[in-house]
């Protein structure tokens, strides 16, 4: 079992790393070579503007490149619930700006060719416990007369042809939801940005960021200095760099995945007839789908703690356990790849995307990243140019959580709590 990303692992090389010195300016420098700073960039630089992005580590090292490969409609949360805090109109406006985003990212594998396995192939969240199908059903009702005309409700006894585990008790299927291989995916999208005239650096640490008037920044890298008339801040959790103010908002939550061995494909055929992307309705569950080289991709909160070597085989081994368990004929399935993420997680597990101090920011998808972070370059390389559009994600007042400051001290007591909502839903 190799410690590493399945896309990340078998995604090509990235070529169109800026090897030459830092230029002393440039009009938008974006910090963060994930899919939101190369979606922004590759805006950016189709717009004409000189945009230099500064990777910490490497392109598509963190989140983009380590998630479960999902690019799903729908928010976070329970539409029912997210209506009875957020009202009607507001939970609306969310959840079609993931529909869009969806959208916004098949439409950019298409026009830009990037080969990435993507396939529209719609989203089932199974209930786990015969309780949570009334949860589901609510949902159904309200998104069928409200934002989602063509979503199913699938019975109980009916879950069986969607999937080959008798461990569900019904489900819901969104069918504007897709996957794509990550690693193709981001690399292809860098590769983009880089031919549209984006410099992209790599191993470039930000390490200051003084602010000089207005929007413009000094921003200070071991390699150089560059004057910035804009900075866009599109990195996760940002526990390193002078990124205080954001640390105090954002959460890192580990989340872990495995991949198995390429599968019998009349196996994979019975037990996922209809290839959708899955995930459970547990508050510690799971999310899984099939590969276009018939491996299964099984991922969940395993463990309540942060991503290290130690960490992630430790969950590989209780994600093996737990893939065994709703589907017994994988027991012996050999895992190949195990890795861990950081979920960037905000309170309210909504994205946070706007300005402070000069610095306009993208941040937070707590979960739903892959499809929301590509869509937001586009929307911040707009605003970031003076061009605002349509963000759902600018709210005037972003408390701090109160007693965080950078270090998530409390996630074995929210591990026990979650647990314990699952034992007694």
């Amino acid at each position: 079992m190799k410690l590493e990303s399945f896309w990340q692992a078998t995604a090509p090389a990235f070529t169109g790393g800026d090897q030459d010195a830092l230029p002393s300016q440039a009009d938008v420098v974006v910090i963060g070579a994930g899919f939101t700073g190369l979606s922004a960039a590759r805006s950016l630089a189709r717009s004409g503007q000189q945009v230099v992005v500064l990777e910490a580590e490497t392109v598509l090292g963190q989140a983009s490149g380590r998630n479960g490969g999902h690019c799903n409609t729908g928010v976070a949360q329970n539409f029912s619930s997210l209506v009875a805090r957020q009202g009607l109109e507001q939970a609306s406006r969310y959840y079609r700006a993931y529909a869009d985003a969806v959208d916004y990212v098949q439409r950019l594998v298409v026009e830009e060719q990037i080969e990435c396995d993507f396939l529209r192939c719609g989203k089932l969240k199974l209930a786990s416990k015969p309780s949570h199908f009334p949860v589901l059903q609510a949902a159904w009702e309200m998104m069928r007369n409200t934002v989602d005309p063509e979503v199913e409700l699938v019975s109980a006894a009916d879950v069986r042809h969607e999937i080959g585990s008798d461990r569900f008790h019904g489900g819901l299927i969104q069918h504007r939801g897709g996957q794509m291989h990550m690693g193709k995916f981001g690399i292809g999208l860098a590769n983009v940005a880089a031919r549209h005239g984006a410099r992209i650096f790599e191993q470039t640490p930000v390490t200051g960021l003084h602010r000089v008037e207005g929007y413009r920044h000094r921003v200070i890298t071991p390699r150089g200095e560059i004057d910035a008339d804009r900075v866009l801040m599109a990195t996760g959790c940002s526990n390193h760099g002078p990124f205080r103010w954001f640390q105090r908002r954002i959460i890192p939550v580990g989340s872990f995945i495995v991949a198995t061995e390429p599968l019998d494909a009349r196996l994979l055929a019975a037990l996922f007839p209809t290839t959708r992307t899955y995930v459970t309705s547990m508050n510690i569950g799971n999310y899984f789908r099939t590969t276009a080289d018939q491996r299964l991709i099984f991922g969940g909160r395993a463990r309540f703690a942060m991503s290290n070597p130690t960490s992630d085989q430790r969950s590989g081994e209780v994600l093996k356990a737990g893939m065994s368990a709703l589907f017994p004929v994988l027991r012996e399935a050999r895992i190949d790849y195990c890795w861990g993420g950081q979920v960037d997680m905000t309170a309210d597990r909504l994205p946070r995307a706007g300005e402070h101090d000069g610095v306009f920011y993208s941040v937070g998808y707590s979960g739903h990243g892959t499809q929301m972070s590509v869509w937001m370059g586009n929307v911040m390389a707009n605003c970031v140019t003076g061009h605002a559009g349509d963000n759902p994600w600018m709210r005037k007042h972003w408390p701090a959580i109160p007693g965080y400051f950078g270090k998530p001290w409390f996630l074995p007591l929210a591990g026990l709590y979650y647990k314990a909502r699952d034992r007694f839903s």
